[in-house]
């Protein structure tokens, strides 16, 4: 019997996914985030099977002032997920041209770590990303991957993006809502909560790390 239909078998709860706006402090980060990705995961991610070189000069151009990274920790700091949202012109996607009539667009990307699967990383991701767009005043989210990628093709269908299939690849895009003082204070909120969350782990781990110098001391 599963546990849907038995009241008296307690329903598994996903730990809470909190993601926090990342600055170019994290680039470190994102980049062993972005070289433990598989040939099949930088395959969905970056549409091709970047080698390690070229994963490295793309995480090195990556603009902090002009775009908007996300990130997702874990207890130990690692990125588990990270989302690249960044703002064009419209002219620049021509698929995007009679979609919208503002004069951005923005670009998600999204990649999840292997042991993050089933936690609904990716999902938060592009609901975060979708937030922000609308507090920036951008009505248009575009996402472009290969159709074989189910997870963003779930995630597009999820959120009721408008898909368009063409020779094994998809553009995706989705019409937001303009901002209300309820996203901006969502938005606010969220940050706030995963910059806690962090700061939380990031002592906790310090501290371990001071702990582990004193001898008889054993850290897992």
């Amino acid at each position: 019997m599963s546990s849907a239909g038995n009241p008296l078998i307690p329903k598994i709860q996903r730990p809470t996914v909190y993601v926090k706006e990342l600055s170019r402090h994290a680039r470190k980060r994102l980049l062993r985030h972005f070289l433990a990705l598989d040939s099949g995961d930088r395959l969905l991610r970056f549409g091709s099977v970047l080698p390690d070189a070229l994963v490295t000069r793309y995480v090195e151009n990556l603009d902090f002032g002009r775009d908007t990274i996300f990130g997702v920790y874990d207890r130990k700091l690692r990125l588990l997920g990270a989302g690249h949202l960044a703002f064009a012109p419209r002219d620049a996607l021509p698929s995007m041209r009679a979609a919208t009539d503002k004069d951005q667009v923005a670009e998600f990307g999204v990649s999840v770590s292997s042991i993050a699967r089933g936690m609904g990383v990716g999902t938060r991701l592009f609901e975060r990303a979708a937030i922000h767009c609308r507090n920036a005043d951008i009505d248009t989210l575009y996402m472009h991957c290969l159709s074989s990628n189910k997870v963003m093709m779930h995630i597009a269908k999820k959120a009721g993006m408008t898909i368009h299939r063409d020779y094994g690849e998809a553009d995706a895009y989705l019409k937001l809502l303009p901002a209300s003082p309820a996203t901006l204070m969502q938005e606010a909120m969220q940050e706030q909560a995963a910059t806690l969350d962090y700061t939380v782990k990031a002592n906790v781990r310090a501290a371990l790390n001071w702990l582990s110098n004193l001898p008889g001391f054993k850290r897992d």
